[in-house]
């Protein structure tokens, strides 16, 4: 490993960082998603369905988040690219990274503050509230929905998440499952690649074999701690 002063650092978050701000988490082993079938809110199919209740949905989503506030863990990892080299990757949908203080977040599967046209793919900042007659400001098609990956879709900047994994000497996942790919072999990637991995959790994930070191706890807790190891370590 280099030289600490010169460390990079690739975090990819999930939904377990923004539990302790009020959000709940995606539950994949029930198939359900706040009572929803996942089939029937996040996925294109579902969306062709009933455009009215996926709106709906992430209209649901959207008030919730904005009335969420960061937590220490958000804090803990702004702190930290105020000092390293720190690419943060994210799973989630909110903007909890952003307002606690993060300047970059790399959204891999989009942001509730987007819109997208999937009709003309234009995007736009989203309203608060959508609707099936709301109309696309470029191609006028009355085709809105969220600026979401939804499952069955690629997620966005996969080149550049690929390349930071690649170059990172440290590699921490911090509140996610490890059950959605490709989001879940990127620690194998990066161990591969020569990066101490680390994760960061409230239980052990699906992939916890990928990880050199885990810490266990709320992260609001073992994010704060260990941001305040490194930057022990590095003399900040």
């Amino acid at each position: 490993m280099r030289e600490i002063s010169t460390l990079r650092i690739t975090i990819l978050t999930g939904a377990g960082i923004s539990a302790e701000s009020g959000l709940r988490t995606f539950r994949a082993s029930d198939g359900l998603w706040e009572d929803h079938r996942i089939e029937d809110v996040a996925t294109p199919q579902g969306f062709a369905a009933d455009p009215a209740l996926v709106l709906r949905f992430y209209n649901e989503r959207r008030a919730a988040a904005r009335v969420a506030q960061p937590n220490a863990a958000h804090r803990a990892l702004a702190r930290l690219a105020a000092r390293f080299p720190v690419t943060l990757v994210t799973q989630n949908v909110d903007d909890l990274h952003e307002r606690g203080g993060s300047d970059e977040v790399v959204h891999m599967h989009g942001s509730l503050t987007g819109a997208l046209c999937a009709e003309c793919g234009h995007r736009w900042p989203a309203p608060a509230v959508m609707s099936p007659a709301d109309r696309c400001p470029s191609c006028a098609a009355p085709a809105t929905r969220p600026d979401i990956v939804w499952f069955g879709e690629i997620p966005y900047h996969m080149e550049r998440i690929w390349q930071a994994v690649e170059s990172a000497d440290i590699f921490a996942a911090i509140g996610t499952s490890g059950q959605v790919y490709p989001a879940a072999a990127l620690a194998q990637h990066a161990a591969r690649a020569g990066a101490h991995t680390v994760e960061l959790n409230l239980a052990a994930s699906a992939v916890s074999h990928d990880f050199a070191e885990h810490l266990q706890g709320p992260a609001s807790q073992v994010v704060d701690g260990w941001v305040r190891r490194l930057l022990g370590d590095a003399g900040a």
